[in-house]
């Protein structure tokens, strides 16, 4: 279909959106990456506070569900407040986390400030800049998104030897310090976040539901949300929530699609990355080779990123991006299902760069296509309900390959796992969207045939003259006259 604007507006495409896609790539590269790179301060906290591998491996589980499950929670603030203070107003609650978890002086006070805090403050930074490239772009989207999403594979080669250089010189709790004031840039990021909208008069989406002719919410896009109704107040809570957050997308065709596939897709999509090392070092390669492989994956990662948007942003490509998108993840879990051959150091280089083509090839499309799927005007509400839906697989991936490790005591069965889920994922997506399409061309045919089709227009058209008449005939300024003609009636009955 012809790519149009549901926003009421022409986005720019360009100006300053190039400045906010740079603010973008920095709040997504921090959600992203954060948690992975803490991982190197693991060895001398659990020393520190004398407790096990799972009770500090817990800190980055919690700070990543909080992140994927404030989705929704940021998704109601940016409805109603706007991108920019709620992306400033992350990296304020980021900054205050990680320099209040360097007082902590037990492993419960570093789950609240690191877990909690920062991942609330990581939440509040990623949708947002993820819902505001789709004001800025509509015909270079595609190319917008990949460059943010660049910023993940950016960050992951800057933060992690960062994060070394300052454990070696200041210790754990004098990085965490340090930590929390880089973190503040997203203020900064945040602040290139400028409204933009048509006008000054917020775009606001009516929600019908079925059975019912009132308005049941309205959804702001850009700043505040003004001219509030008199009947908020009879509101009952549901249409207060659904005011700022679409539930009506349950009732999307294409929505509920990409949501199973991807809820589907997350049970193998990050642990290969977290096996990856262990996996090298179980087959007797050395640590420093080992974690090599992971520079190359982020390297390949880096410049995949934005390649797959130029590409998707191709003539060829953007009508069919869904298709695109199914095939970049059973490319993934191809790549996965490879890997057991891979038996010497030589081909675990081979898997590493196809491997880094393959996930920056899913990362770079994966919110845009659901913003070609529901729109940009209901996409900040469909970013909040996916990410929540997700959450609880991205949480399982990793312990059910571990569990998989520890049964068979070989990674091989893990990699199979993982490669034939995406696998599965990716013809879910790719069957499933041939069928949306069908039916979206079924459905505009018979619309089209409906318009056409003279006696429908007709009898369309007369009900329409019918309840105009009636509603100016039932005008207060005219209760006089059909009091009279009601009682001419009355008359006329009686002879």
């Amino acid at each position: 279909p012809p790519v149009l604007s549901d926003l009421g507006y022409v986005p720019p495409d360009g100006g300053w959106g190039w400045a906010v896609v740079f603010g973008a790539s920095i709040s997504i590269g921090f959600a992203f990456t954060f948690p992975k790179a803490f991982t190197i301060y693991f060895k001398e906290i659990q020393a520190f506070f004398n407790i096990s591998y799972s009770q500090i491996a817990w800190t980055t589980s919690i700070m990543c569900a909080t992140t994927y499950g404030g989705g929704p929670i940021s998704s109601i603030l940016v409805n109603r407040y706007g991108s920019r203070p709620v992306v400033m107003f992350g990296g304020l609650l980021c900054g205050v986390g990680m320099i209040s978890a360097a007082f902590c002086t037990s492993i419960l006070q570093l789950y609240i400030c690191v877990g909690f805090i920062t991942g609330f403050g990581l939440a509040l930074n990623l949708q947002p800049s993820v819902i505001i490239i789709g004001k800025y772009f509509l015909k270079r989207r595609p190319i917008a998104n990949g460059l943010a999403m660049a910023g993940s594979p950016v960050m992951l080669c800057t933060l992690a030897p960062l994060n070394q250089f300052l454990f070696d010189n200041f210790g754990w709790r004098g990085s965490f310090l340090i930590l929390g004031a880089i973190l503040l840039n997203c203020c900064v990021a945040g602040a290139l976040f400028r409204p933009i909208g048509p006008g000054t008069a917020p775009v606001k989406t009516q929600v019908t539901e079925e059975g019912k002719d009132a308005l049941k919410g309205k959804i702001t896009e850009d700043g505040p949300m003004e001219n509030k109704t008199e009947e908020e107040g009879e509101k009952d809570c549901f249409e207060k929530v659904n005011q700022y957050l679409d539930f009506s997308l349950f009732k999307h065709r294409g929505f509920l699609i990409y949501l199973i596939g991807n809820v589907l897709m997350f049970l193998g999509f990050f642990a290969p990355i977290v096996f990856l090392a262990p996996y090298a070092k179980h087959t007797g390669i050395d640590e420093y080779s080992a974690a090599f492989l992971l520079s190359i994956l982020a390297i390949v990662d880096m410049v995949a990123r934005p390649t797959t948007g130029i590409v998707a942003n191709s003539r060829w490509v953007r009508p069919r991006i869904q298709y695109f998108f199914s095939f970049a993840i059973a490319f993934n879990g191809a790549c996965h299902l490879l890997c057991p051959l891979a038996s010497s150091y030589t081909g675990l280089i081979v898997y590493s760069s196809f491997f880094g083509l393959a996930f920056g090839m899913v990362c770079a499309m994966l919110f845009e296509t659901l913003m070609d799927l529901v729109g940009a005007a209901r996409f900040t509400s469909a970013v909040g309900l996916v990410t929540i839906a997700e959450c609880c697989t991205i949480l399982l991936g990793p312990p059910i390959g571990g569990i998989l490790i520890d049964t068979f005591g070989d990674y091989k069965y893990m990699f199979i796992k993982c490669g034939a889920v995406m696998v599965l994922a990716g013809t879910f997506l790719f069957i499933m969207n041939y069928y949306n399409y069908r039916m979206l061309a079924k459905e505009e045919k018979e619309r089209k045939a409906k318009e056409e089709d003279p006696k429908s227009v007709r009898t369309e058209n007369e009900g329409k003259k019918n309840w105009n008449k009636d509603s100016i005939q039932d005008g207060p300024e005219l209760e006089p006259l059909k009091e009279k003609r009601e009682g001419l009636k009355k008359e006329m009955n009686g002879t």
